[in-house]
């Protein structure tokens, strides 16, 4: 899987801050601006995600390209709200010599492996098959398995990547979008250090866990650790 951040919001952490204090000031928005030293806007952000008022983050987006994810994650990616997505299209694009990942706990398994190759070959076989019995692609990915990997571009408003973030790097979050949200979390905390500064899953960030009786035990970990500190 590759990962990179497409585009975003220039000075998006400024952005935020100006947009917050512009709720409360009879000043333009060029004079706003223009006050805003790095110490004020990360105090403002901080103060904005403290208090929960998020609605400011919606100012800023961030667009990320990811290459190599299989159609497996990429059908759990699209559940997510408040975002755009352009994905590679299978009706559109031959599919021939397709490229797919392999999970981990396939991977380690060598027996496994390589029926799960061999199925690989099979699929691709056949694909190619349809393809030259004339069968159209759109009818011919039919037989595709969910390993097959796709290439996509995402976009979403910083409080919406928060959001999906909190939920993805969960550790009960399905290995290969969690891959994917940790990278992703990685990228946008290099573009706008205080917008994601405390963000990941509630376990971390909040001390708390959402995930009832299906909880993984990470929380009680962190609180013993935090308890000895």
């Amino acid at each position: 899987m590759k990962v990179r951040l497409l585009q975003f919001t220039p000075e998006a952490d400024k952005t935020v801050a100006m947009a917050a204090r512009l709720c409360y000031s009879a000043s333009t928005t060029t004079a706003l601006e223009e006050s805003l030293d790095e110490a004020e806007v990360a105090r403002l952000v901080r103060m904005l995600r403290r208090l929960g008022h998020l609605s400011p983050f919606e100012h800023a987006s961030f667009t990320i390209a990811i290459e190599g994810l299989s159609r497996t994650a990429s059908h759990q990616l699209v559940r997510s709200r408040i975002a755009s997505y352009s994905q590679q299209s299978q009706r559109y694009i031959d599919q021939l010599g397709f490229d797919y990942v392999i999970p981990p706990s396939v991977e380690s398994e060598a027996k496994l492996k390589a029926r799960f190759l061999a199925h690989m070959d099979v699929s691709r076989d056949l694909y190619e098959s349809l393809r030259d019995a004339g069968v159209p692609k759109e009818d011919a990915r039919f037989v595709l398995p969910q390993a097959v990997a796709s290439n996509l571009v995402m976009s979403k408003n910083a409080r919406a990547w928060l959001e999906w973030l909190e939920l993805r790097t969960c550790t009960r979050s399905q290995w290969e979008i969690r891959e994917l949200a940790n990278r992703t979390l990685s990228l946008l905390q290099s573009a706008s250090p205080y917008l994601f500064e405390n963000a990941g899953p509630p376990c971390v960030t909040q001390h708390v866990c959402r995930e009832g009786h299906l909880s993984c035990g990470r929380i009680d970990t962190i609180r013993s650790e935090n308890a000895c500190e």
